[in-house]
């Protein structure tokens, strides 16, 4: 019988691994599948498949309230057409904006146009009432992405239905945001001041570390996380890790692999290089999927259903959640059916 792989106490697990196969991979399992809680023993009735109205209820991390509105003073940047193509929140904050708050004088300094950019940096103030309620414009989707960033709000915290169609796309430059449109001419009139101009990406998000760096997180390579992440505190993210927004972790994580739009990892769990865990942008899927606290993805894994506390997916060995499942008593069953299951131990056997 396999123990638990972290922390003092030795806790059973159930194993199952991959057996080689034709068109699906199958796994099978040597230990029993009940209704029982191997963590703690307490029963949790026969499971039914993954619960999605948990998986999909907003998360909190330590430092999220519960508060549905949100405010900040904001340094926007605007074309020549006066579309946003960011703005950057130093400071926002939950709850009611007070009506005798003025924006910093520090921030009004940084006002004015950019003859080189040809863009216009401007202070807004944005007031979200209720962030439950999609967004309405674009700097309402820039405040909800710092929102996350800052650990204010969790992933599935708020409402953040349509914020691509809010969202420009834009060349994210070392000068700051560029419109894509024209861009070459911006280039060269850099070029011509003697500027040496790199561009990071074009794209509608923007590296979280140019808007966002929170305490208490090590984060390796700056392109690999957008803003919108939520790292908790404790949280490294190494060359090859990635974390998408509106995802995150919420405690001590080693992040090597990727975490895709709307995952959420629990505290003490790890993601090994290569990694993956399928998201719902990619396919048009809609099943939230989230790891539970003190598990471990192996390198070169991925799963697409969701792991509950206490699991192990071991490298190389990935589990969609149409994968066939041979249980202890012969039966086929798909992984869906074990998502959010803890305890158990998966890995794939080679012949």
């Amino acid at each position: 019988m396999g123990a638990q792989w972290r922390g003092a106490a030795l806790l059973p697990r159930n194993r199952a691994w991959c057996h080689p196969g034709l068109a699906l991979v199958r796994l099978g399992s040597v230990g029993q599948v009940t209704d029982t809680d191997p963590a703690t023993g307490t029963d949790i009735g026969p499971d039914t498949g993954p619960d999605t109205a948990n998986q999909t209820a907003p998360l909190r991390s330590p430092e999220t309230s519960g508060t549905t509105a949100a405010w900040g003073f904001g340094l926007a940047t605007l074309d020549a057409d006066a579309n946003v193509l960011d703005v950057w929140f130093p400071e926002p904050r939950l709850g009611t904006a007070p009506d005798d708050y003025h924006a910093p004088s520090i921030l009004c300094s940084l006002e004015g146009p950019d003859d080189i950019r040809q863009v216009t940096r401007t202070v807004l103030h944005v007031v979200v009432d209720d962030l439950g309620a999609p967004p309405r414009d674009t700097p309402d989707v820039w405040l909800r992405l710092h929102l996350l960033s800052h650990r204010l709000v969790a992933p599935h915290g708020q409402n953040l239905d349509g914020i691509f169609g809010l969202l420009a796309n834009v060349v994210w430059t070392t000068l700051g945001p560029c419109p894509v449109e024209g861009f070459e001419l911006f280039r060269l009139r850099a070029r011509e001041a003697g500027m040496d101009l790199q561009v990071y990406g074009v794209d509608k998000f923007p590296r979280m570390v140019d808007y966002v760096v929170p305490a208490g997180v090590r984060i390796a390579d700056g392109d690999r996380v957008r803003l919108g992440a939520h790292l908790a505190s404790g949280t490294t993210v190494m060359h090859e890790g990635f974390v998408n927004f509106n995802a995150g972790t919420l405690g001590t994580s080693m992040v090597e692999g990727r975490i895709s739009a709307g995952v959420v990892v629990g505290n003490g769990s790890d993601i090994g290089g290569g990694a993956s865990i399928m998201g719902t942008l990619s396919g048009g899927g809609t099943q939230v999927v989230s790891i539970g606290e003190r598990c471990l993805l192996g390198a070169n894994a991925g799963v697409g259903i969701s792991l509950g506390d206490d699991c192990v997916v071991a490298a190389g060995c990935y589990i969609t959640a149409g994968t066939k499942l041979t249980l202890p008593d012969g039966s086929v069953a798909k992984a869906r059916e074990l998502s959010g299951q803890s305890g158990w131990l998966y890995w794939q056997n080679s012949v």
